[in-house]
């Protein structure tokens, strides 16, 4: 190919990327772009810059100190740089530019040349600032997210504790937010939600935090703010709400809101325990009347028991570090034959001692002090470890409600499942059914990536939450479990007889696998078998052993079950 075809052709593919090819000639400071590399726009707009010099004086000036640390690697000995810089256009405005290229080095070993390219990135900078603001702010409003919120609060709650300050957390209800969508419409609802962020941003001072919860609700953080001055800020925010009515585009709409607070660290030391309990605080204050607040109370008996909930979540720390949290595996067996199909992973903790200790004495704590995603990981960790060493194990592992709206949790699924069919398809992830219905659409997010990477998904205490046909349709899981309470003492139970039968229509209306916790007879076994359920669990049939049971080779699901895939259902308790 002669050099005139692929000089043209270089330049269409430089014209089609956006590149814009240069060579600069550093000995005399003289700069070439090559003609017909990028759009008529973008060669006009550098066309008239011949030297470095001039090109380093359109640079944006909190940049030029990158471009300058770039090109001095290349006296450093490198051969190649890149950076990203604003660049002031004929008109007056920057654009950002990615810049890479080639050093051509002298006798002496300095550069003499440089070859490079320059590509617009205005598109990829909005995008990556607009993700970067979504990651952090709430789009609506213009507040803290959520997961923002909760950053504060922590850092706000850790201050406290060390400098010994009093703090308190507030969570901003608007009241009966529903009727003004049903009455208007979502658009009127989005103007009154920002109006009162708005009157938030107004009423309190600068150095408190604001963010958005969730739809009609703030948090907000009171870094410095004694007991007996936590009625006042709420008061004050109380009247500013009933006294301005709020302009919309269906007219003024009156608003009131009600507030439930908690004040740290006495009564919360840490920020999922501070959110949880001024929710709480919240409700008690809409039982009361609406427009009024409430402070979660903390007698000295509940001052005592969160001492004795620290202690239990130091121990489980300690558990933790010294791999003392360990899996019991209780079976799961076939209805028809009684035969161990898989097995649920159950958390234990071994005490210095040597004692077992059930997750039933310490799990609550782990819940309540927002230690629970890091158990999780440690399961699912501990259970990927069973799988690979035993391949006829079947195994099932529960995940909190958190967990499930932790995509960080979902990525390390990911990454540890990738390439491994052999483990994701013998382990079923399991969320219980009130954590599916609380924020359906996001767990059925949850639930196809789970999908993507070979799981299968259980819903457990299914019947609990009063799943519907249509929550089921959206959540696509693969098997269910009904609740223990509607299981046990079910031949002596006729209403509970009806409901689980209810139950076993919905789940077959979706050809779904089903589960009963609890079983305790071989009376109420029979009895469940015979209503069509495919599988049972309970102290009839094995309690929960430390001792991993594979000897006992588990009969296959596919065979249990007339299917061609394998499944398990899962729980920690």
């Amino acid at each position: 190919m002669d050099p005139a075809t692929q000089l043209d052709r270089l330049r269409a593919a430089l014209a089609a990327s956006g590149d814009i090819a240069y060579e600069w000639d550093m000995a005399a400071d003289e700069i070439v772009w090559l003609d017909g590399s990028a759009s008529a726009a973008s060669a006009a707009s550098l066309s008239a810059v011949r030297t470095g010099e001039a090109l380093h004086e359109r640079i944006h000036p909190d940049d030029l100190v990158r471009r300058l640390e770039a090109l001095s690697g290349l006296y450093a000995g490198k051969n190649a740089f890149e950076c990203e810089f604003r660049l002031r256009q004929p008109d007056g405005e920057p654009r950002w530019y990615h810049d890479r290229g080639i050093a051509k080095f002298g006798p002496d070993g300095r550069p003499i040349r440089l070859i490079g390219t320059m590509r617009p990135i205005d598109g990829h900078k909005a995008n990556h600032a607009r993700l970067e603001y979504l990651a952090n702010y709430d789009d609506l409003t213009g507040h803290f997210n959520r997961t923002r919120l909760r950053d504060a609060l922590e850092q706000a709650i850790y201050y406290n504790q060390r400098y010994n300050v009093v703090g308190a957390f507030l969570v901003v209800g608007i009241d009966k937010i529903n009727m003004v969508n049903q009455a208007f419409g979502y658009d009127v609802a989005d103007s009154v939600i920002v109006a009162v962020g708005q009157r938030l941003d107004h009423c309190l001072r600068a150095c408190d935090v604001i963010g958005r919860l969730s739809g009609d609700r703030f948090g907000v953080v009171l870094s410095n703010c004694p007991a007996n001055q936590l009625g006042q800020a709420a008061e004050k925010i109380l009247e500013v709400a009933r006294n301005t009515e709020v302009e919309t585009a269906a007219g003024p709409i009156h608003v009131t809101v009600s507030i439930g607070a908690v004040v740290f660290p006495a009564a919360a030391t840490t920020a999922v325990d501070a959110m949880t309990k001024a929710d709480i605080a919240l409700q008690n204050a809409k039982r009361s009347g609406r427009n009024t607040w409430a402070s979660y109370a903390y007698s000295e008996e509940q001052r005592r028991d969160h001492r004795k909930n620290m202690v239990i979540a130091e121990q489980v720390k300690r558990a933790l570090q010294e791999d003392r949290l360990t899996l019991a595996f209780q079976p799961i067996v076939c209805a028809s034959t009684h035969e161990p199909a898989i097995y649920e992973c159950l958390l234990r903790m071994i005490s210095p001692t040597g004692e077992v200790v059930p997750a039933g004495v310490f799990m609550p704590v782990v819940e309540e002090l927002g230690l629970i995603r890091l158990i999780d990981r440690h399961v699912f960790e501990l259970a990927v470890d069973v799988l690979a060493l035993h391949p006829e194990a079947r195994l099932a592992i529960n995940v909190s409600a958190m967990t499930a709206n932790d995509r960080s949790w979902l990525r390390n699924v990911g990454a540890t499942l990738r390439g491994k069919a052999e483990i994701a398809n013998r382990l079923t992830i399991e969320i219980t059914e009130t954590a599916g219905l609380e924020d359906v659409e996001e767990c059925a997010r949850f639930v196809a990536r789970l999908h993507e990477l070979g799981c299968r998904v259980a819903l457990d205490d299914f019947g609990a939450g009063y799943t519907s046909f249509r929550h089921l349709k959206m959540l696509a899981v693969d098997m269910v479990k009904i609740d223990g309470s509607f299981v046990r003492d079910l031949g002596q139970n006729r209403d509970n007889l009806i409901f689980v039968r209810s139950l076993l229509d919905l789940a077959r209306n979706f050809s779904l696998d089903t589960v009963a916790e609890c079983v305790e007879t071989m009376e109420d076994a029979q009895l469940l078998a015979e209503e069509g359920v495919h599988f049972l669990q309970g102290y009839a049939f094995g309690r929960p052993m430390l001792e991993p049971p594979w000897e006992k080779a588990a009969v296959p699901y596919a065979v249990a079950v007339g299917l061609g895939v394998p499944a398990v259902a899962s729980s920690v308790r």
